[in-house]
């Protein structure tokens, strides 16, 4: 097959791509082609790159081709041969974001100043941010600080754009070693300077502690974060607490960091606005530009988690060093994505060794414990959520959680007594929380303690007003009247707990119970079919059986249950 290339250029920027990746393929493949659609779909970039290089290489003129396959490159991170393919793109008469996006990140990478230049002068654009931010690094970069400082403002002029301008012009200001001139801007009013963020607040305080103010820099991260537990504040905190420089990994220490530090941000602001895919391509051009940056590797790997690409999430959350303030937050990222993946065993191990590495980071130990739970593993779970409890201070927000959730643990290993406890701690710094009242309140009914069945009552009541959109807070409500014997009031709860979790085996076979003991032995044996038709465990499968063989009262007394008497609804007059 003899193909016609658009210019020398299309086919010397061709060739020197594909020459370097498959031989050449004799015959369009239409399968790849729809292998590659279905994965860029999924987000598996890694995938569609894999098979647009196999489908371009049998059509290198194809520009709509092109234009994919430059995502799909994007996406894995494979800067260099995305910008070959941009190059070839542009040859071809074409234009595009994604080609330019490659372009960029290529030239900063390589610290090639003028090459950000011709492509913005070509008019090969990013967009209005990038652009500018791109420019005005280029200037640091080639030491022309005034120009800088110059296209730095032009960005804080365009409307929309001014906090991102203040606070790179800060960094740029930060880099250039004139850091009262960034004290002036970070102390500006939110309005006109850089609104407070983690990263504003972290950098203006590495200002202030360069300037000698260092009691200033404790006041405006105390403000802040108060006693902060996140490792990172902590080391800052430390630093500043005995006078010294704090080192800040996530500091822009070069112009191509800084251009890294707006593909980073750009992905941050959109969150929410823009599909994760896309984003996740501004990230890519970040960790190509600054491959050691832990903001660059973090946001790529959230992102890469986010489109279900966990494995591809856990090696890139593993990119971050070890002595990183970030490595923390980085290690609990790669936990979660290995324990979305299946791989259970290897998060805990992720997070016992953390828990070594970091014994002092109470979230280690809580990150620990929830594996641990949803294992099943609920002794293990007790413990670690003690040492987390043991390492916040009373004040902590999230203490309410963490009874919750060691009682849930206790209950689950038969320690009632000290899950009634934690239980009750919980309530005590949440009297609201519909989770906790409906817990403890089930949790007083079915272990059948009498003398707290008003008081069990008066909490899921609470808690269904609360979430009456929740299944399993109104099917608790509805059970509560069944074992106090209210079977007619058990009626209409149940049947709407069944409505709002339809295919939950548990909730049918309650209705057909409720059923079943008013007097509605048609529909009950509806309901346990159906609840068997929703897989229930066997144990459970088991019993629903039996009652539709010999119905409730006979598993009762088989069971030995004596079931409440039916307490008389009064009627109204």
């Amino acid at each position: 097959m003899i193909f016609r290339l658009p210019s020398a250029r299309l086919a010397t920027a061709a060739s020197a791509l594909w020459c370097l990746t498959l031989p050449a393929a004799a015959e369009p493949d239409p399968g790849a082609y729809l292998a590659a659609r279905h994965a860029m779909v999924n987000g598996d970039y890694g995938t569609a790159a894999a098979h647009y290089r196999h489908t371009l290489l049998a059509d290198p003129t194809n520009t709509e081709l092109m234009e994919k396959a430059l995502t799909a490159y994007l996406g894995t991170g494979e800067i260099e041969a995305a910008a070959e393919l941009a190059r070839a793109f542009h040859g071809a008469g074409e234009d595009s974001q994604l080609a330019n996006i490659a372009l960029m990140a290529q030239a900063a990478g390589a610290a090639d100043w003028a090459a950000i230049f011709d492509m913005l002068e070509a008019g090969h654009q990013v967009g209005p941010l990038m652009d500018g931010l791109a420019q005005a690094w280029a200037h640091v970069g080639m030491g022309k600080p005034d120009r800088a400082m110059m296209s730095f403002d032009e960005v804080i002029d365009t409307p929309g754009l001014r906090p991102f301008g203040q606070h790179h012009k800060a960094l740029a200001l930060m880099l250039l070693g004139d850091f009262a001139a960034a004290d002036a801007i970070y102390s500006l009013p939110a309005a006109e300077g850089v609104p407070p963020s983690r990263a504003t607040l972290v950098s203006h305080a590495r200002v202030l502690a360069e300037l000698g103010a260092f009691e200033r820099a404790q006041s405006l991260l105390t403000r802040a974060f108060g006693e902060a537990s996140d490792p990172e504040i902590t080391a800052v905190q430390a630093a500043l607490a005995a006078q010294e420089i704090p080192a800040l990994p996530r500091t822009v220490t070069s112009p191509a960091q800084g251009i890294a530090y707006g593909f980073v941000g750009l992905a941050d602001v959109l969150q929410g606005e823009a599909d994760e895919s896309y984003l996740l391509l501004y990230a890519q051009a970040a960790r190509h530009i600054a491959p050691q940056d832990a903001d660059a590797q973090i946001a790529t790997a959230q992102l890469l988690t986010a489109l279900e690409q966990y494995d591809a999430a856990a090696r890139t959350f593993a990119e971050v060093a070890t002595s990183d303030p970030a490595f923390h937050s980085a290690e609990l990222g790669r936990a979660e994505a290995l324990r979305l993946a299946g791989r259970v065993d290897q998060a805990i191990e992720v997070l016992t060794q953390l828990t070594r590495s970091h014994p002092q980071v109470p979230l280690s130990h809580v990150s620990l414990g929830d594996a641990f739970r949803q294992q099943g593993r609920f002794e293990d779970a007790a413990e670690a959520y003690s040492r987390a409890i043991a390492g916040y201070g009373e004040e902590a927000s999230i203490l309410w959680w963490l009874h919750y959730t060691r009682g849930i643990a206790y209950e689950r290993i038969g320690d009632w007594p000290r899950a009634e406890a934690d239980f009750r701690a919980a309530l005590a710094r949440k009297p609201d929380s519909p989770s906790v009242l409906n817990y403890l309140g089930y949790s007083l009914v079915d272990r059948g303690l009498s003398e707290h069945y008003d008081e069990a009552l008066a909490m899921i009541e609470a808690a269904a007003a609360a979430r009456p959109d929740n299944g399993a807070i109104v099917d608790s409500l509805a059970w509560v009247y069944f074992t106090l014997g209210r079977y007619q009031e058990a009626v209409e709860p149940m049947e709407r707990a069944a409505e709002l979790e339809p295919n939950d085996p548990i909730l049918s076979d309650h209705l057909g119970d409720v059923y079943w003991m008013v007097g509605r032995k048609v529909e009950a044996r509806f309901q346990w079919r159906r609840a068997l038709s929703f897989d229930p465990e066997e144990a459970e499968a088991e019993r629903i059986r039996r009652k539709l063989e010999v119905g409730l009262d006979a598993v009762y007394a088989a069971e030995g249950v004596t079931p409440a008497p039916a307490v008389e609804v009064a009627n109204d007059i």
